[in-house]
């Protein structure tokens, strides 16, 4: 009863002092402008942020952009042949993906989730194994030690907290110039792991940069429906980081924010969150998701005519250093790259099920061992 009655006068407090609660909430998403420096065309709209990149860095970053359109096309032929198991579109997502990784050193960190497997391949992967791993595959997981990176992540938002854990301790072993960066969707941003991470991150300033890749649905729930909050950007303000919200078609202005964004993790400030705004062109998974269920036309005209790779190589062209002979060679050279990892992939031993048995256990009980052996005997046959 006291607790009621204090509430009721602390709403009549607020009755007689009136606060604009819905400008105060508006303002908010105000706070996180969209970071750009290429506009739709692939203008630049920013001369103050566009970065200093050489003439052959920007081709490369472009022919990276490239490989990664080729590997999704190749994936989702090999998927539609049963070649590989679950596989997650990144069509749409290149400038998102690529741009933010060529910010990186070899030696630092990615905690990917399960639609992040071109930023794996630029740090090392090699594409066989990424098949193995769509797969099922043991091997698929089996990475050497010089290899910084982890497995994809299948639970939603769960490698935010490992990535904060690694992060952690990279600062108590005194890494320098290594940092820790990990990926989710805008449905991840929803999960509680993505805070944790976010706080625990904030609270020992842990080298790390949380990227939220909004493509705008959860599976086929659309980000307006997951939260309330103006920008998931902002997200950053409750654990008191720095937040920014980029143009995640734009490959130049995802590469300063994160770029930025590492200089500040590097430097001993802690994390930073980034939200890169960008779409996914098909369905989040080919596992029988039809975006044109939740999807109108509008949203994939709107997104297709900011294509990454079409602004990127109209930049490009505009400063003549690209060519459509070029990009030709190009696909044809990934293409034969990309159909040697699938026969690699295929020619790879089938696991078994005593192998099975021998990973889970590292102390068998007799009726595990009893199980191996039974296993052993008819696969030797």
């Amino acid at each position: 009863m006291i607790y009621l009655l204090y509430l009721g006068e602390v709403w009549l407090q607020m009755a007689n002092n009136p606060l604009d609660f819905d400008k105060l909430v508006k303002s908010y998403g105000e706070s996180f402008p969209m970071v750009q420096i290429l506009d739709k065309e692939g203008k630049v709209v920013n001369k103050d942020l566009t970065p200093d990149l050489s003439d052959e860095e920007l081709v490369e970053l472009m022919d990276r952009m490239v490989f990664s359109r080729v590997l999704h096309d190749r994936s989702m032929a090999l998927a539609r042949q049963g070649r590989l198991g679950f596989y997650a579109p990144t069509e749409g997502q290149e400038a998102s993906q690529i741009a933010s990784h060529y910010a990186l050193e070899q030696q630092d960190w990615i905690y990917p989730g399960y639609r992040d497997i071109p930023q794996l391949i630029m740090h090392g992967l090699p594409v066989h194994k990424a098949f193995l791993w769509s797969r099922g595959h043991v091997e698929g997981n089996n990475y050497p030690d010089d290899l910084h990176i982890m497995n994809p992540q299948i639970i939603i938002g769960a490698q935010y907290i490992q990535a904060m854990g690694n992060a952690v301790g990279q600062k108590l072993a005194g890494k320098e110039n290594e940092i820790t960066i990990t990926y989710t969707g805008d449905g991840g941003s929803s999960q509680g792991d993505v805070y944790e991470g976010l706080n625990f991150a904030s609270r020992y300033k842990a080298p790390v940069i949380f990227v939220i890749q909004n493509n705008g649905y959860a599976i086929s729930t659309p980000r307006d429906k997951q939260t309330a909050a103006e920008t998931l950007a902002q997200k950053a303000v409750s654990v008191g980081i720095p937040g920014v919200q980029v143009d995640g078609m734009d490959p130049l202005a995802v590469y300063t924010v994160t770029k930025a964004a590492r200089d500040w993790a590097v430097a001993g400030n802690g994390p930073v969150l980034i939200e890169t705004i960008t779409s996914r062109f098909g369905p989040h998974s080919t596992s029988g998701d039809d975006p044109t269920r939740y999807r109108t036309q509008e949203s994939f005209d709107y997104w297709a005519g900011r294509d990454p790779l079409v602004r990127f190589r109209n930049y490009l062209l505009e400063k003549e250093l690209w060519t459509e002979e070029h990009e030709a060679e190009l696909i044809e050279k990934y293409e034969a790259e990309i159909v040697e990892a699938a026969k690699e992939a295929d020619s790879t031993a089938k696991m078994t099920t005593s192998d099975s048995l021998k990973w889970m256990f590292s102390n068998p009980g007799q009726n595990i061992v009893e199980q191996i052996e039974k296993y052993e005997a008819k696969e030797s046959k």
